[in-house]
């Protein structure tokens, strides 16, 4: 991995890292690669789950990536699949809806991340984007504490199931197109289920690939808020110390439920 750049930069200012790092990831048999970008003094990294058909080149999940960065947040986008496995899935269809090898993928790219000198006690959080949101969905319930917060766009957190998402402790924000209306109805059934701290974000006239005029710079908006909020430097211990006070009763009656939309 390159050499660290998390000093403060003059001023109290972020600053954007150059350029991205390419990344192989270790993944039970198999090596994915990734772009690494670190932001002078950054505060968190974001992991992206791209959706069905997509990869780390995704356009849009690049514009969101750019705006965490210029906000002093890590991403890394990554390939859920290898080149082959990519080639067959053009065919088949085989492995885009694999949620399970995904989840499983994400789970082994975080811990590999974790692991890294420089990520060690970085807070960590999951950008998802179609069947991807699932996989980040249930990779987060099953990684409890090292996760500190997700966001789906145009997500299909209903592939998580009713038990996982009520597992989940990490803050999750569900953001769906206006004009979406066949996965509006699924994220509202999904963020029923969700028992941690949470919102739906509706962004008008928008459809599923949000390709209207501003609409993604509104998904940017909602996740760079989102996530400069919750990804605060924290050890795992503290973490951990503080998902266990979450999960009380007591705590249950302040989570956030609302449903917000965008004007």
């Amino acid at each position: 991995m390159g050499k660290q750049t998390s000093e403060k930069a003059p001023d109290g200012q972020r600053q954007m890292a150059a350029h991205p790092v390419e990344v192989r990831i270790p993944c039970g048999n198999v090596n994915l690669y990734g772009d690494l970008s670190k932001p002078v003094g950054f505060s968190g990294l974001v992991l992206f789950a791209h959706g069905s058909g997509s990869g780390r080149h995704s356009a849009r999940n690049r514009q969101v990536a750019r705006a965490l960065q210029a906000a002093g947040i890590a991403t890394l986008l990554f390939d859920l699949l290898t080149a082959e496995e990519e080639q067959i899935d053009i065919h088949t269809r085989e492995h885009r809806f694999n949620i399970s090898l995904l989840t499983q993928r994400m789970q082994d790219a975080t811990l590999w991340m974790l692991s890294q000198k420089e990520f060690k006690t970085a807070p960590i959080g999951f950008f998802g984007a179609s069947t991807g949101s699932a996989a980040a969905l249930i990779a987060a319930a099953r990684l409890g504490p090292k996760v500190a917060a997700v966001v789906s766009r145009g997500g299909r957190p209903d592939l998580a199931g009713p038990v996982v998402l009520a597992s989940l402790k990490a803050p999750t924000l569900l953001i769906v197109g206006g004009a979406d209306h066949a996965v509006i109805a699924l994220n509202e059934d999904a963020f029923v289920h969700l028992q941690c701290e949470k919102q739906m974000a509706i962004v008008p006239r928008a459809t599923h690939l949000f390709e209207e005029p501003g609409a993604l710079e509104q998904v940017c908006t909602l996740a760079v808020a989102w996530f400069t909020r919750h990804l605060q430097p924290t050890s795992h211990e503290e973490a951990a110390l503080a998902a266990d006070h979450a999960s009380q009763p007591a705590r249950a009656t302040v989570a956030h439920t609302g449903r917000e939309s965008l004007r």
